[in-house]
């Protein structure tokens, strides 16, 4: 207090003697000067965020239709920054809307200010002054570590731009708009630098009127295509101040085909478990069926971020492995499901991306794999956003790594669709990049009585609209990237799926070409009328294996 007193009489007596005599700083004009400050392009375009941590979502925001998401966690604060041209000795007026528990906004090397706990969106606003040669300043928002996903929106940097009077002065437009690359859901771009009288900070590629993709560089690889379709791109820069170029040239690319108009990828792959249930021989069960690919269920946590098989057997030399080398001695493959309903799993355990998709390479790594499967259920894990986000960037890690894998997500679904979380899940790929082959639902203990076969549908048809409103695709495409996770026989909740019923399921799947077909379990598939919901028979009449050959004719 005292030395603020000091100040105001110091400058008292400066301006009775000489107003010429001090620069007081400027006041700030009403004008935003941040690149994106609603999200509301639908990418991070102007923001970087440690990790990869920060993405957008549909869902909670602020106003508009989009807004931050990042995730904080153990060993990272999720910050979220962008650098911006102002004025020296001026003050300047931040502030924005924000939501979760221990959630920052200020300017690097200056003010901020916090809230211990947002449950609905906050405002928060701090004011600052630049100093006397102080030409730029970084704004940045984050969370606390460990404390989960936080989210903004309408972030607002009230302020005259940079350059004395304002930059105004637009950097030109990029050329030499190229493609490099394509596959049926990406096409890669690269282009001539822009220059400006600042400095470039920014390109946004455009298809139409929507920014699809941001870089700091000059190329870019836009995602979450539909096969066998034109799309036509160009590039715009942008300077710290908020200046726009006009569009590069044009460049229309027609993305490859998908097979079946999607991934290309089909598997009809009914779960194993060799941890209870009277394991039945795999090789058995393929001579008598057909079959050629199983789920093999589970792998989780042996304790912190380190893979076994259910969690106590060996990753490699014990009982798994030996069944692995026999399905494959017999002609088929396997693809593990890692996660699942119980027991210590992974994606709690591991405590970022990076981490979560080095253990899923030990995974990989040890039997060649060409596909994995992450069972994302319960509150751990489909429920928890946190780790949800994680499971989508460590996939996006591995799939980068591994050329021609092949990536699947399985989880609860209800009649309609997804439910809340699911729709999370697929909106958080497309924001996060994570470009996964196969989402699969498991259209199953819905409640006693329902109609299996017009649920099952129903659920499927539900995804199959999620995906394509997401990604922009068709119904063919969005099919080809669809899977169905059933249960025979007897559910959990007293549902009954016949043998008939199955075969319907079956031939629906067929028809709409979907990815992707399997049931709990092999195990299962054995006649047990009456008996009840069981680890190892079906609790309905039928005869051994009838599940597993109805699931061998999946061609999608």
């Amino acid at each position: 207090m005292r030395s603020r007193n000091r100040l105001v009489a110091a400058l008292g007596a400066v301006a009775l003697g000489s107003a010429a005599a001090v620069a007081l700083p400027a006041t700030a004009q009403a004008a935003n000067l941040l690149t994106n400050p609603g999200f509301e392009s639908g990418t991070l375009s102007g923001w970087s965020c440690t990790g990869g941590l920060g993405s957008v979502v549909g869902s909670p925001v602020h106003s508009g239709s989009k807004a931050l998401a990042a995730a904080a966690g153990a060993s990272d604060t999720a910050q979220c920054t962008q650098t911006v041209s102002v004025q020296p000795n001026t003050t300047y007026t931040l502030s924005g809307w924000v939501r979760g528990n221990y959630v920052y906004l200020g300017v690097t090397g200056g003010a901020s200010t916090w809230t211990p706990s947002a449950a609905s969106y906050q405002q928060l606003s701090v004011t600052f002054t630049t100093g006397a040669s102080q030409t730029s300043a970084q704004i940045f928002t984050h969370g606390w570590y460990g404390q989960g996903t936080y989210y903004a929106d309408d972030i607002s940097l009230d302020g005259p731009g940079g350059g004395g009077g304002g930059d105004t002065q637009a950097p030109t437009a990029p050329s030499g708009l190229a493609s490099t690359g394509k596959t049926s859901s990406t096409v890669s771009l690269s282009w001539n630098a822009s220059t400006d009288n600042v400095g470039v900070t920014g390109y946004d590629v455009y298809s139409g009127s929507s920014v699809v993709a941001s870089s700091t560089g000059t190329s870019a690889t836009v995602t979450g295509l539909a096969a066998s379709t034109a799309y036509t791109f160009t590039v715009k820069a942008r300077d710290a101040a908020g200046n726009t170029s006009a569009a590069s040239n044009g460049v229309t690319v027609t993305t490859a085909a998908g097979g079946g108009g999607g991934t290309g990828f089909k598997q009809a792959a009914p779960y194993l478990y060799l941890g209870w249930g009277e394991p039945p021989s795999a090789t058995t069960v393929m001579s008598a069926t057909g079959i050629k690919w199983f789920t093999m269920a589970f792998i989780l946590s042996s304790g912190g971020c380190n893979p076994s098989w259910d969690g106590q057997r060996p990753l490699t030399g014990g009982m798994d492995q030996q069944t692995v080398n026999a399905i494959r001695a017999a002609g088929g493959d396997i693809v593990p499901s890692i996660g699942g309903w119980q027991g210590n799993k992974l994606g709690p355990n591991c405590s970022t991306p990076a981490a979560l998709a080095a253990a899923y390479q030990q995974v990989i790594s040890a039997y060649g794999l060409k596909a994995i499967d992450v069972d994302i259920e319960n509150t751990d894990e489909f429920e928890n956003t946190v780790v949800q986000d994680r499971i989508l960037g460590a996939l996006k890690i591995v799939k980068q790594n591994n050329p021609g894998l092949r990536t699947i997500l399985t989880f609860g679904t209800a009649t309609t669709g997804p439910t809340y979380y699911g729709n999370r899940l697929i909106e958080q790929a497309k924001a996060l990049g994570a470009d996964i082959d196969v989402f699969t639902v498991m259209p199953f203990d819905f409640g006693g009585g329902a109609d299996m076969y017009g649920s099952s549908v129903s659920a499927a048809n539900g995804l199959k609209d999620k995906l394509k409103t997401t990604f922009g695709w068709d119904d063919a495409t969005a099919y080809a990237h669809v899977g169905i996770s059933g249960m025979n026989g007897l559910s959990d909740q007293q549902e009954t799926t016949t043998p008939a019923t199955w075969t319907s399921i079956r031939d629906w799947a067929n028809a709409n070409h979907i990815a992707r077909l399997a049931f709990w379990s092999v195990n299962r598939d054995r006649p047990c009328a009456g008996g009840g919901v069981a680890e190892n028979c079906s609790g309905i009449n039928q005869n051994n294996w009838q599940f597993t050959s109805i699931t061998a004719g999946f061609t999608g």
